[in-house]
């Protein structure tokens, strides 16, 4: 399943690409919410004002790196856990 996105992914052309401070924030707003919250809710929710073509560049990148899920009801599920990742490194299990 992973695989399949890695090879759907495709850069899209943008007006403005986004910086890092934004897809930072956008990241800790997905964090906080978990889920159960649409694209547009989240949006809406943003401590600043971000473009919509920006907002939704950073969530195909999330979506991409496997952080989030993005469901057919446009709600968006964080799924990033560092801790599990760590405790499989450390039982040496191999992880791409």
């Amino acid at each position: 399943m992973y695989a399949n996105a890695v090879l759907k992914f495709k850069q899209r052309r943008i007006d403005r690409s986004p910086r890092l401070d934004t897809i930072l924030m956008i990241e800790a707003e997905l964090y906080k919410q978990k889920s159960d919250k649409t694209i547009t809710q989240i949006w809406k929710a943003l401590p600043k004002k971000v473009m919509w073509t920006t907002f939704t560049a950073v969530l195909r990148y999330l979506e991409y790196s496997g952080k989030i899920i993005v469901e057919k009801d446009k709600t968006v599920t964080w799924i990033w856990n560092p801790n599990l990742i760590e405790r499989l490194k450390k039982q040496n299990l191999v992880i791409k």
